[in-house]
């Protein structure tokens, strides 16, 4: 495998394939081109200003002028409202939707003999869909949880039964815009940011893999998405145990810290998201399959 250094016509191409399905969803939901201007303009500024942060605020300025090309007085207006946070998102809030979800499908207690997530009855000890939700949180009632995941569309009662079911595979709510904006800015903005990473630097590298198949009939693909799903599953049952094992470790390590000892360093942190995305689009391709893979 050989790399070559990005070229500026590189660099432009891989803009636009950034921006094509930003600027599709923008129009789609009505957001004009003064938005979006003001968001870029948000993000440059506030990327320049963290590479400029050993300069004294009078100087930085002219800096981020310099390598923007944003106008000095927009450039002061930005910068102030990155210091009052005007300009920032506040961080997302805990989900114990999702939270739920994921311990359902993942902790063997509440799993069917074939290793799905098993039909519980709504109340009762373990293993129940009450036992289940207060596992996750004692501060919302198991029943405001469960109408969450109706609302979302994750979840059936069987009202007969008073028996509760996962209809959806993934956490990819229904009938819920917001939130799945919210999933889609998470997740794209975070494998953007490491691929991005593994661009710019070299003493840190993001793992990135695809795979790339040319010449798949529709019942190839309905297979494909089968195979995907299995594999998803069996990742979530590998990786969330041994993900909550290792943040319970290092928690007890950073609470073993003396704080009255000298020079003591708060200990670094690291925020994990894996993921793991498909994308297909039907396209006239000459005869034969091709298969290849990239880094």
């Amino acid at each position: 495998m050989s790399t070559d250094a990005a070229t500026p016509d590189a660099l432009i191409t891989t803009l636009r394939q950034l921006l094509a399905p930003l600027a599709r969803l923008a129009l789609a939901r009505g957001v004009p081109h003064a938005s979006l201007d003001e968001l870029l303009k948000q993000a440059l500024v506030a990327a320049a200003d963290a590479s400029q942060a050993a300069l004294p605020p009078h100087r930085r300025v002219s800096r981020i002028t310099t390598a923007t090309g944003i106008h000095r007085r927009e450039v002061t207006r930005l910068v102030a409202g990155l210091r009052d946070g005007s300009s920032t998102q506040a961080p997302q809030a805990r989900s114990h939707a999702s939270e739920l979800f994921t311990h359902w499908r993942t902790r063997p207690l509440y799993g069917d003999r074939r290793g799905s997530p098993a039909e519980l009855p709504r109340l009762g000890p373990a293993p129940s869909f009450e036992s289940l939700a207060q596992a996750i949180t004692r501060d919302v009632h198991p029943r405001s949880l469960l109408e969450e995941l109706l609302r979302l569309g994750l979840a059936a009662h069987d009202v007969e039964r008073d028996s509760v079911r996962l209809v959806r595979e993934a956490f990819v709510p229904q009938g819920d815009e917001a939130q799945m904006l919210r999933v889609l800015g998470r997740n794209l903005g975070a494998h953007l940011a490491g691929a991005v990473d593994n661009v710019l630097l070299d003493n840190r590298r993001h793992f990135e893999q695809a795979i790339f198949a040319d010449g798949l009939s529709p019942a190839s693909m309905d297979e494909f998405r089968g195979l995907v799903l299995d594999q998803w599953a069996a990742l979530l049952v590998a990786m969330v145990p041994a993900l909550e094992a290792m943040v319970a470790r290092d928690a007890l390590a950073a609470d073993a810290v003396d704080p009255a000892a000298s020079e003591v360093r708060q200990p670094v942190r690291h925020q994990l998201r894996l993921g793991l995305y498909t994308f297909d689009q039907a396209m006239p391709l000459p005869a034969g399959a091709l298969l290849e893979s990239s880094p």
